[in-house]
């Protein structure tokens, strides 16, 4: 958002600590209409990001329009989330971390003792890091086609859990 995260597994705990938050509340932790509104909406609960933290967004627009707002206040995630588990509380604190470095990793999460009746380590394969080094490539427009299009003719789908491969729009 605002130039300032680059994607890693970390985002996808932001996003599994968003759904959750949603899971428990039953509404929409950050419900922007645009991607300023949601950066406000976020701060409103996380409050206004640390000096070690704003260093590291690589837009400047984005550090002064933050550095322009009246400092906010971290909500306590017990009144956000009244009634909640502690333990949810805590591991959704951890995952709702706007610092990406800072922030719960998945095999930490999934250790933590609030999923702890639920981890199975044995079935809990941790996956390759992320290549984005083609999103680094400098390519015409035909080329990313042809790519993609490469692409679709080498995807073969996995066979589903019922030992069929066919997809839900397949089905209607």
């Amino acid at each position: 958002m605002l130039n300032w995260m680059h994607y890693n597994q970390t985002v996808d705990i932001w996003s599994v600590g968003c759904i959750m938050a949603e899971l428990l509340t039953g509404r929409t932790l950050f419900p922007g209409t645009d991607h300023i509104h949601q950066l406000n909406l976020i701060m409103e609960i996380l409050g206004t990001p640390k000096d070690e933290f704003m260093g590291k967004i690589s837009s400047e627009s984005a550090r002064n329009y933050i550095r322009s707002l009246p400092i906010m206040k971290k909500r306590d995630f017990r009144d956000v989330f009244r009634g909640a588990n502690p333990q949810a509380i805590d591991l959704l604190e951890k995952m709702l971390e706007l610092d990406a470095d800072r922030r719960i990793t998945a095999e930490q999460a999934l250790a933590h003792p609030y999923l702890e009746k639920y981890a199975d380590p044995s079935d809990e394969p941790i996956s390759s890091l992320y290549d984005q080094s083609f999103e680094d490539m400098d390519l015409p427009v035909d080329s990313w086609k042809d790519l993609v299009f490469k692409e679709v003719l080498n995807f073969v789908p996995q066979p589903n859990a019922f030992g069929g491969s066919e997809s839900a729009s397949e089905k209607s």
